[in-house]
């Protein structure tokens, strides 16, 4: 290990504090540092892997596709593409979709969308609203649709053209939406970055109802909350609303590269003929892997991701040491009196892996965990809650 971390030091731009596991190998939701330790997974690859490592089905998908064609530009036809775009309108009711490589670049295009949108109507509408406490992605433009400062500070000056209003104050959002230059508002229903907050469904029907009232495009940042993760197909749905765009990425893939922008029926033909574009994005292979991923999440499956849900939920909820559990389906914020870092990394030397968010422990297991290995995980999580809390 020591040998390769100072090979990753020399030789990787140093922007990610890596924890000090070599990850080599793995099977569903249980994983093998360099020593042979078993590891759980908690993490999923910050929600990509689905269906766990080496999934055999996404495998033997990504596979035959690698046999046949690996790449090609998106001035032909390929089959993947095709199926999966007509998959994922089929399953959401939405009717175009542009496909690229990442949650960041899924959310530009719906930006260059927005844009585009209120340009044609000749008002002067450019200013996308944005929830502060949210996070959209890293490029440039995405960092200023992000609502938190600390991102913003070491690269000014940024896309100008995003305005933050507090979530859940319906002030703030009537004036936002009814201003004057205001082309669409970009929301997740869950603030995964921002510490794993559910947006109260109240407050997410109420924006639908004001733009739809003011022409106002409603768009889904579904990057980490999409593709079954909160125990739907995607959160929205369970919002009760209907957007106009949805973003996503994420464990859409299943482990490669792909996100997507999903278009409804008022946007559906604003991006014309050389308006937008990716190079990679539709790649047959990544396509492949998440065709098998979305077919094998039906209501079933669904309902087992929400009894996940609700298991951790009960066993984790006024446990001592854990102050709340917020949330939905399998993404997970746990409060726990302890700093978070401390719990993660005292789970971490006992074989559990973990994430955080802000202040609290985050959990984005795989879809498909096992009961047994999943309430191992939160006993582990559990007692090392308690004993950092000194209860």
């Amino acid at each position: 290990m020591s040998e390769l971390k100072q090979k990753d030091q020399a030789y990787v731009a140093g922007t990610y504090k890596r924890f000090p596991v070599e990850i080599v190998s793995g099977k569903g939701s249980v994983v093998y540092d360099e020593t042979g330790k078993r590891y759980i997974d908690m993490g999923s690859g910050i929600g990509v892997t689905s269906f766990g490592i080496a999934d055999d089905a996404w495998i033997a998908a990504v596979t035959a596709q690698l046999g046949k064609v690996q790449h090609t530009s998106n001035l032909y036809y390929t089959s993947p593409c095709a199926r999966l775009a007509e998959m994922l309108c089929t399953r959401t009711g939405m009717k175009k979709v542009f496909f690229c490589n990442s949650g960041a670049e899924a959310n530009e295009c719906a930006i260059k969308v927005a844009r585009k949108y209120a340009a044609a109507k000749g008002e002067g509408r450019a200013t996308i609203v944005t929830l502060w406490n949210s996070f959209h992605g890293r490029t440039l433009t995405t960092l200023a649709a992000t609502g938190q400062d600390h991102y913003h500070e070491l690269f000014q000056p940024l896309t100008p053209g995003f305005r933050h209003i507090e979530a859940g104050n319906l002030e703030q959002l009537k004036e936002a939406i009814s201003a004057s230059d205001t082309a669409a508002l970009l929301i997740e229903c869950v603030q995964g970055e921002g510490g794993v907050i559910a947006l109260d469904p109240a407050y997410v029907k109420e924006a639908e109802r004001l733009c739809r009232e003011h022409d106002v495009l409603l768009m889904v940042d579904e990057v980490q909350t999409g593709n079954g993760r909160t125990g739907s197909l995607y959160a929205y749905m369970q919002m009760g609303i209907t957007p106009d765009v949805v973003s996503t990425a994420k464990g859409l893939g299943g482990g490669l590269p792909l996100g997507a922008a999903l278009l409804g029926k008022k946007v559906e033909n604003v991006l014309g003929f050389g308006d937008h574009g990716s190079t990679f994005g539709g790649n047959p292979a990544a396509c492949a892997g998440a065709i098998s991923v979305l077919e094998r999440m039906d209501d079933a499956f669904l309902a087992a991701v929400c009894e996940k849900s609700d298991y951790i939920r009960t066993t984790l909820q006024n446990a001592p040491g854990v102050e709340a559990v917020s949330g939905m389906g399998l993404m997970v914020g746990i409060k726990t009196t302890a700093p978070a870092a401390d719990v993660v990394r005292v789970c971490m030397e006992r074989g559990v892996l973990c994430l955080t968010a802000k202040d609290k422990v985050r959990l984005l297991p795989a879809l498909n965990i096992p009961q047994g290995v999943l309430a191992e995980a939160i006993e582990t999580i559990k007692t090392v809650a308690k004993e950092l809390a000194n209860v």
